[in-house]
């Protein structure tokens, strides 16, 4: 595949994806959060002010300081309610944080694996400690130190030692309606698919049982929580979303149909044509011609 095959995203994103972190303080840079890509960066936070975190099936309502660890792989929503709201962020990928073999999966790590607890209470002593760290990797992202990527790793390093010190938050909600919770959940890892960037890295989660995988529940409770909160199955709410995707690509990109076929997870064109005409009543070809 050849760069044409490449989908335009922020210049922020483009940047971190080039350096594979992006460390700022919150009130300085809030707008940040919204633009970059979830699925490849994973994401500390230190923050002050009240807030609600839905974290795979879970949620935890906080007041006060807290450090969270948030993994690209689980999804996840952040509500402040608070007017006020400061803190720091570190944005990193994964590569980047493994500089040898020797470093552990963050996937493996129980601030970030799914039956693990991301939200840790953090006193003074340890806000003020912590604001040092995020602080030092502000300065060292902006200097031209050859080593700084070294450094800024043995940073993130370092917060995540004094995090595993720290006895995890378990002031979360048990009690919501579980279907409703599971059915927001897959509602976001389906949003968090798309868009398509690249048709180098095809969609990966395409069934209900793929979605119930990654969730980590069986696939007939998935669709029964589904269908009993939005009226509609599984297999429908992506179908729908792969649709949406399709005619995205078709109108804004100029990869040939049979790359969007291989991006959306089609092996052959064929297969994408009749899927695509049975869902809309038309082919691609067509619509493409009707958007020029």
């Amino acid at each position: 595949m050849e760069n044409k095959n490449l989908r335009q995203v922020s210049e922020f994103n483009n940047e971190l994806k080039l350096k594979g972190f992006n460390v700022f303080q919150i009130e300085a840079d809030g707008s940040a959060t919204k633009t970059y890509s979830r699925k490849d960066f994973y994401k500390i936070c230190l923050t002050t002010g009240k807030s609600k975190i839905h974290y795979a099936d879970r949620s935890f309502e906080q007041e006060g300081t807290i450090l969270f660890f948030g993994n690209p792989h689980i999804p996840y929503s952040w509500e402040t309610i608070s007017t006020t709201y400061v803190g720091y962020t570190v944005l990193f990928s994964e590569d980047f944080f493994k500089s040898s073999d020797r470093t552990e999966s963050l996937q493996n790590s129980p601030l970030f694996k799914i039956g693990g607890t991301p939200v840790l209470k953090i006193d003074e002593q340890q806000r003020l400690f912590l604001n040092t760290i995020f602080q030092k990797m502000i300065e060292e992202q902006k200097s031209d130190y050859i080593y700084k990527d070294d450094l800024i790793r043995n940073y993130i390093n370092l917060i995540i030692h004094e995090a595993l010190k720290l006895q995890p938050s378990e002031h979360y909600d048990q009690h919501k309606n579980a279907a409703s919770r599971l059915t927001a959940v897959f509602l976001e890892l389906l949003e968090r698919q798309f868009p398509i960037e690249s048709a180098d890295n095809p969609l990966r989660l395409k069934t209900a049982q793929d979605y119930a995988n990654a969730l980590h529940v069986h696939v007939n409770y998935l669709n029964r929580a589904v269908k009993e909160v939005t009226g509609k199955s599984t297999t429908t709410h992506i179908t729908e979303r792969i649709v949406s995707e399709a005619k995205a690509l078709l109108q804004h990109t100029a990869w040939n149909i049979a790359d969007i076929a291989y991006a959306l997870g089609f092996e052959y064109a064929t297969y994408f044509n009749n899927f695509f005409k049975r869902l809309t009543g038309t082919n691609p070809k067509t619509l493409r011609l009707q958007e020029v």
